[in-house]
């Protein structure tokens, strides 16, 4: 893997060789903190250390009690349902079972799921550190049922990955259900590589040694300077950028398999950077085909933004048949691959050319210890940032105050957040046509 920082110098805003070796001194700093909350276990650096930890033959002792299932549900939300989704993703197999995330409770898409569902033979795994996320135990008793109501033995066909202690942990001790756990001292979002994404990788028989070795060669590299370690300079420029006026950082992957990794990507970078009226916020894009979407924007739109585009080295490809088209003759003898190669390197050059900063990140192949390698990089990139720009990384107290409002507002209780809720102003403007009916929608449109 590496970040070619080579399109950021010299573009507005950008960066100079000269900022560069500045920054690095001060990258140098921040990585002895990271070093001293790792040592010391300390909640959130602890997620740096996951591939020393990390116990592989407990996820596939617990794996193995499984035998063959034809589907695959996991149910969680947010860290606890994009790290497993990102793997299954990239790396899985099209002779694989299917795989459900369910990580909402839209009604209409949970129904549409279970009526997919060959029940007798899928395994749930339901996902949460407290035992009491109100989606996640919602969309479990929701799946329970529907198992019941089948005549199905839930308990024979359920994994819970969950803390020490929790609805969760006492159920799985009540029906002796096998049982992993989320990590202590580690968020959600940075949980990839453990028990909680990991665990379904290796219901699909993905190489998951292979990831941790790819994230151990990440965590090997880590060093104080951002010409040793990837992550660090993706950190620290993107900090530095965001400084400049860079506040919008699009991560724009050009293989599909990665676009769930741009998801992840945003919860790291959302939940983890913005605090205080401070951080980055990051937006999702898919090469190619957000140039004919967003490209316009990034161009030609405000000065605001830094484009991160991904791509592996390698990748199975597929000839393009010759034609006598006009005006396509230029396709004959090339590849989707070899196309969707000239896609990035124009995009790349485009956003130069408009003085729109860009990194480009290129990893081996999609495999195993590349994606690995991916996920710890970012995660080690994320944390540099919080660092720099001296905010606390690892809580989320505006999620938790959208928690607090859900769990009140159930409870018809009243409480600080739900006043505001119940003293905020309307401003409603009707129309005639009801539900979903063609007339609405093309109201809705006008």
């Amino acid at each position: 893997m590496h970040v070619d920082l080579g399109t950021v110098l010299g573009t507005t805003p950008g960066l100079s060789e000269h900022t560069l070796e500045q920054l690095n001194g001060v990258v140098g700093q921040a990585h002895e903190r990271i070093q001293h909350g790792r040592a010391n276990s300390e909640h959130g650096y602890t997620a740096l250390s996951l591939p020393d930890t990390v116990n592989l033959d407990q996820i596939r002792s617990a794996v193995s009690r499984f035998e063959s299932p034809q589907a695959i549900v996991v149910i969680g939300i947010g860290g606890s349902a994009l790290g497993a989704a990102t793997l299954v993703d990239a790396l899985g197999g099209e002779d694989d079972p299917p795989v459900h995330v369910l990580d909402n409770v839209d009604p209409d898409s949970i129904q549409s799921t279970l009526s997919q569902l060959p029940l007798q033979e899928t395994v749930v795994t339901v996902i949460s550190r407290s035992g009491q996320t109100a989606e996640t135990l919602s969309n479990f008793l929701v799946v329970r049922e529907a198992m019941k109501m089948a005549d199905i033995d839930w308990t024979q066909q359920t994994l819970v990955i969950t803390g020490e202690s929790g609805n969760l942990s006492d159920l799985a001790t009540q029906y002796s259900l096998p049982q992993l756990s989320v990590p202590d001292g580690v968020p959600g979002r940075f949980s990839v590589l453990s028990a909680v994404g990991l665990t379904i990788a290796a219901f699909l028989d993905i190489d998951v040694d292979a990831v941790v070795k790819g994230a151990a060669d990440g965590e090997a590299d880590l060093s104080g300077s951002i010409f040793e370690t990837p992550g660090y300079a993706y950190g620290a420029v993107a900090h530095a950028l965001n400084q400049r006026g860079a506040k919008i950082n699009v991560m724009m992957p050009y293989a599909e398999r990665l676009e769930t990794f741009g998801e992840w990507f945003r919860q790291l970078w959302a939940e983890s950077l913005a605090k205080d009226g401070v951080g980055q916020t990051p937006a999702t894009a898919l090469g190619a085909t957000d140039q004919h979407s967003q490209l316009q924007l990034y161009r030609a739109g405000p000065p605001d933004k830094l484009v991160t585009l991904v791509r592996p080295a390698t990748r199975d490809d597929i000839d393009i048949p010759e034609t006598a088209l006009a005006g396509l003759g230029y396709l004959n003898g090339e590849s989707l691959g070899s196309l969707l190669d000239a896609e990035f390197e124009a995009t790349e050059a485009s956003l130069f050319a408009a003085d729109v900063p860009a990194i480009r990140i290129e990893i081996d192949a999609l495999d195993p210890h590349s994606l690995g390698r991916l996920l710890y990089e970012m995660e080690a990139a994320c944390i540099l940032f919080g660092e720099l720009a001296n905010i606390s990384t690892f809580t989320q107290p505006a999620v938790e105050w959208g928690k607090r409002a859900t769990r009140g507002l159930l409870r018809d209780a009243s409480t600080a957040e739900t006043e505001t809720i119940t003293d905020k102003q309307t401003f409603i403007i009707e129309w005639t046509a009801s539900g979903s009916s063609p007339e609405a929608l093309g109201l809705f449109c006008l």
